[in-house]
């Protein structure tokens, strides 16, 4: 594939895999209030970030997860406060997840499909494991100094969403795990597979 068409590409697949992360979280979430009148969600739009990541490389897939989960956030009323939050730790999410799978472990160059699997699973555990540390952490210090919560609150808020982002990660990595491997051939076989990293 040419460096232009491929840029093209690369560029459409990251706006597909936006509109996964917002349908997902949009569509399939089960939304779940907590102390305060805040709102964290079960869901798997994290996922389509991580896959993205994996397909594209980090920043397509942080940018598509950016994307996705923010606009999501910002037609939800429920949820529009998190916006910013969102954009940031999905941006992180996909860079964590790409750096893991193309900077260290280079799961687009020829392996065997048990290394594949090991480092796929490895790279969405960084991403979406970092979500959850960071998840609170980051919601904490924004819920307490940019939109005033007061501390105990805002610790309440940012533990309860901390069990729901873990919940969360656990059905992700499953996800991102099965459809990467299933995709992988199948875009290989097609001519659509992109070596990440490689010149």
């Amino acid at each position: 594939m040419k460096e232009q068409n491929e840029k093209v590409y690369k560029i459409v697949i990251t706006g597909l895999m936006a509109a996964l992360c917002y349908v997902a979280f949009t569509f399939l979430k089960i939304p779940i209030p907590t102390f305060g009148g805040d709102m964290v969600a079960l869901h798997i739009g994290n996922a389509f970030c991580v896959l993205a990541a994996l397909l594209l490389g980090g920043g397509y897939g942080g940018v598509a997860g950016a994307l996705g989960m923010t606009i999501a956030d910002l037609i939800d009323p429920a949820y529009v406060t998190s916006a910013p939050k969102t954009f940031f730790l999905k941006l992180c999410i996909g860079l964590v997840s790409g750096f893991v799978a193309h900077r260290i472990a280079h799961i687009t160059e020829d392996h065997d499909t048990k290394y594949v699997f090991k480092w796929t699973l490895l790279a969405s555990i960084a991403g979406l494991g970092f979500n959850v540390i960071m998840d609170p952490i980051v919601g904490y210090f924004y819920k307490k100094y940019i939109l005033g919560v007061e501390a105990t609150a805002a610790a309440i808020m940012s533990t309860w969403a901390a069990g729901v982002t873990f919940i969360n990660a656990v059905a992700g990595t499953i996800v991102v795990v099965v459809v990467y491997m299933a995709v992988r051939p199948v875009l290989k076989k097609a001519g659509l597979f992109f070596h990440i990293g490689r010149r």
